[in-house]
């Protein structure tokens, strides 16, 4: 090999050995300072654009889920209040039986009057009840729809029916002319069908908050997987990295070492001018 002054191959060479060795240690370095495999697009281009996908999926399930959360409190405290009509109209059918007892007065049979136009008061005032200054009760058929998915997809909604006619229901029990005499003129059958009314609201009450709390429970799981398929695309793997970290590392230390080797070879050439 010929002693040239102008150009220092072995220098050159060491030059650029040292140069990838510190650009692969500085990627190293920000993986394992950010936790994250992919620091720029260039890192993984199409790795990056599923990433933004997943991540941006499981985002938009977890608000579905806190909608879901909310809709089936919606429901609770719907249940609640018709869990209360229903007691209120017991009591009502069994002011009716013991107004039919022959041995009470007439005074008697006022004061059960008094508390049944009580209870015609609470009824009413159940109705007007509301979440969040959402009507729990209504006279409207269509309801609302909950998304359980999170591409708000119609067929996989679960209709919530805020027309719950508890008002008819009410006013059926309540229609009697709050006289003196009005628990007295009051229909046992018009109680029954009153309870059979707010038993099926509560079961359809019940159907709903069962099918949300399945759907919750489904995109739950879901977003546990997408954040798990997302982890291992974006996520470093730290053993793995810190391996690349030392390596990296002493290939920069050791390069450092033979460019400085390498810069010195050119002397050779002024020790043969001196001789």
């Amino acid at each position: 090999m010929s002693v040239v002054i102008n150009t220092n191959f072995a220098a050159t060479v060491a030059s650029n050995n040292l140069a990838a060795s510190n650009q692969a240690l500085q990627k190293s370095l920000n993986r394992l300072s950010s936790g994250s495999k992919i620091v720029s697009p260039a890192d993984d281009a199409g790795g990056l654009a599923v990433s933004m996908k997943l991540s941006a999926t499981a985002r938009r399930q977890g608000a579905v889920n806190i909608n879901i959360s909310n809709a089936t409190s919606y429901l609770q405290t719907q249940d609640g209040a018709l869990k209360v009509t229903a007691k209120v109209l017991e009591r009502i059918g069994e002011l009716r039986m013991l107004n039919d007892d022959v041995t009470k007065t007439n005074n008697d049979k006022a004061n059960y009057n008094t508390e049944f136009l009580a209870l015609q008061s609470q009824l009413t005032a159940i109705t007007s009840e509301a979440f969040n200054g959402v009507s729990l009760f209504g006279t409207s058929t269509s309801g609302f729809s909950v998304f359980t998915t999170e591409d708000a997809s119609t067929a996989s909604a679960v209709t919530i029916a805020n027309g719950v006619d508890l008002a008819s229901t009410a006013s059926g029990v309540g229609a009697v002319a709050t006289t003196a005499t009005a628990l007295g003129n009051m229909s046992i059958d018009t109680i029954k069908t009153a309870i059979e009314n707010v038993a099926t609201m509560r079961a359809s009450n019940g159907a709903q908050q069962s099918r949300l709390n399945f759907a919750s429970e489904l995109l739950t799981v879901n977003k546990a997987n997408l954040e798990s398929a997302n982890s291992r695309i974006i996520d470093v793997d730290v053993a793995s990295e810190s391996t690349q970290l030392a390596r990296w590392n002493t290939l920069v230390q050791a390069g450092t070492a033979m460019l400085s080797q390498a810069n010195q070879s050119a002397q050779t050439a002024l020790r043969l001018l001196q001789s």
